[in-house]
């Protein structure tokens, strides 16, 4: 074991340690100044050719002989004689240094032979181990002293394992939907009388579910991917975004009602068991839009109902938002100032609060419940802001592709109140009326939290019953009629497997009463 040394003539030696010759020689005091040079002869004759020179002295055949022979000559020829005298003080220097080496080695190896007496056979350490160890350290993992620090490790697992909880919540799956010829970007779920289901996909069109699995209707009237898909809160009206640069109002009330009242659709249904043929005037005569709101000049990321239900709100690639009058189909209000594409748009449930969210790493806070409206920005993600979202308590969740989601207070946004660690990149998110936070990723995986932050559960990763690729969007049910939805999946998860799936979360409180 050597100790570093530092030297002014690192330059001039190779970086090979010359402590293995010292340790290994049989000498106990320094070389003499010949047998010095001839080692340094073999070991830096490069770095000395640099300098016009070459070995000193020493055996080597003719060529080495006539080597040296032109180095000497061309030595004293070139090189002043301050220079040879500065070169003389630094091999002083390196003999110096040399010796300090020689000697720690010596000590070295006499505590090593000590350690070796003192240690068992089973935990004997490799020299180079020893280095910067003390006695005591060491002594402490010797047989006799184990037991102890075996004792203390299991008595500290122990704590850690007994200060896990059981889940509060328990998940199952309980259907899958299929038909959609591409991923699935987003999901919705109407909060009407009646439940149903909407899915958004990059195969250009939407659809309508019950949320027993059938396929009531498919829209067609986009030229790009459907990247968004919300419901109306009040009336039979659905909203979609789309790449195609708009936004497409149409309605999906008489089709359900047909749906429901005829079963002999089915049977004249198309192979896949999912678009209607004989049924098909009701389903296909809603491929022509009620109302297109254009005026983005890039793709349509997101569109959302503000609250009261006559106005939505777009977000776009072209780094803008605008807010929307949608029986006249103008725009009331572009809201710009992110400096790159935006990645979502949400509103609040019950106030006319809008919240954006950015690639910029930044979402922002647009209160429309006053003539003048006001924005502020909030900072506090470090990569892409996937989606944000309000909750019913007060709330603004974030996510981000810097894997984190944080939980903001409206009321105090200058630093979130949580802060949640995720695995992967997170996508958009959705919040229960319960305060339960679904996180899909992009991993696969979808995760519960509470609002505090704490992980609930993670849905079920069985053979055939889980996403296989990107789980891209979720969205929590059975917010309004809960007798609509008892039994059934409250939690819905789409991915780019291009499959939906609901799920059924249950409290403890709903499995005791089970």
């Amino acid at each position: 074991m050597t100790t570093n040394a530092t030297s002014p003539t690192k330059n001039l030696l190779p970086t090979t340690s010359p402590t293995k010759h010292l340790t290994t020689s049989s000498a106990t005091t320094r070389p003499a100044g010949s047998d010095f040079y001839r080692l340094a002869e073999s070991s830096s004759s490069k770095a000395l050719n640099a300098f016009g020179l070459s070995s000193v002295s020493g055996g080597g055949g003719r060529e080495g002989r006539k080597h040296r022979r032109g180095s000497r000559d061309s030595r004293e020829s070139v090189l002043p004689h301050s220079y040879k005298t500065h070169l003389s003080s630094l091999f002083r220097e390196i003999e110096t240094e040399f010796e300090k080496l020689y000697v720690e080695n010596v000590r070295l190896k006499e505590q090593v032979c000590v350690l070796e007496k003192v240690c068992p056979d089973h935990t004997k350490m490799e020299v180079d181990d020893t280095d910067g160890f003390d006695m005591n350290v060491i002594k402490s993992f010797t047989k006799k002293n184990f037991p102890k620090t075996r004792h203390k490790l299991k008595a500290q697992t122990s704590k850690i394992v007994s200060s896990f909880k059981t889940s509060a919540i328990s998940c199952s799956y309980v259907n899958e939907y299929r038909g959609h010829r591409d991923g699935i970007w987003d999901v919705s779920v109407s909060s009407c009388s009646y439940p149903v289901l909407g899915t958004a996909s990059a195969d250009r069109t939407a659809r309508v579910w019950s949320v027993d699995r059938e396929c009531l209707m498919r829209y067609t009237g986009h030229q790009g991917s459907v990247n968004s898909v919300q419901f109306h809160p009040g009336q039979d009206l659905v909203i979609t975004g789309s790449g195609d640069g708009t936004a497409h109002v149409w309605s999906r009330g008489g089709v359900v009602q047909t749906r429901l009242q005829s079963s002999e659709e089915e049977a004249e249904s198309s192979d896949d068991g999912l678009e209607m043929t004989g049924g098909t005037g009701e389903s296909m005569a809603q491929s022509q839009a009620m109302v297109v709101l254009a005026g983005h000049q890039g793709v349509v990321v997101s569109a959302d109902w503000l609250a009261g239900g006559d106005q939505a709100v777009t977000a776009s690639w072209d780094r803008t938002a605008a807010l929307w009058d949608v029986s006249t189909q103008t725009m009331i209000q572009s809201m710009a100032g992110h400096d790159m594409e935006l990645t979502g748009a949400a509103c609040h449930p019950t106030n006319r609060l809008i919240v954006t969210s950015s690639k910029d790493t930044t979402f922002r806070l647009w209160d429309f419940r006053e003539t003048i409206h006001s924005v502020s920005v909030f900072q506090g993600h470090t990569d892409s802001v996937t989606c944000a979202a309000f909750s019913r308590s007060e709330h603004i969740v974030s996510g981000s592709d810097d894997r984190t989601v944080k939980v903001w207070d409206l009321r105090n946004m200058r630093a979130p109140l949580t802060n949640i660690q995720t695995d992967s990149q997170v996508n958009k998110l959705s919040i229960s009326t319960g305060g339960m936070v679904a996180v899909p990723q992009d991993n696969r995986h979808v995760y519960i939290y509470d609002i505090s932050g704490n992980k609930l559960a993670r849905l079920p990763r069985e053979s055939s019953k889980c996403h296989m690729r990107m789980v891209s969007s979720v969205v929590w049910a059975g917010e309004g009629d809960r007798d609509n939805w008892k039994g059934k999946a409250n939690l819905f998860s789409v991915g780019f497997d291009r499959v939906a799936m609901g799920w059924r979360v249950k409290s403890k409180e709903e499995q005791r009463a089970v």
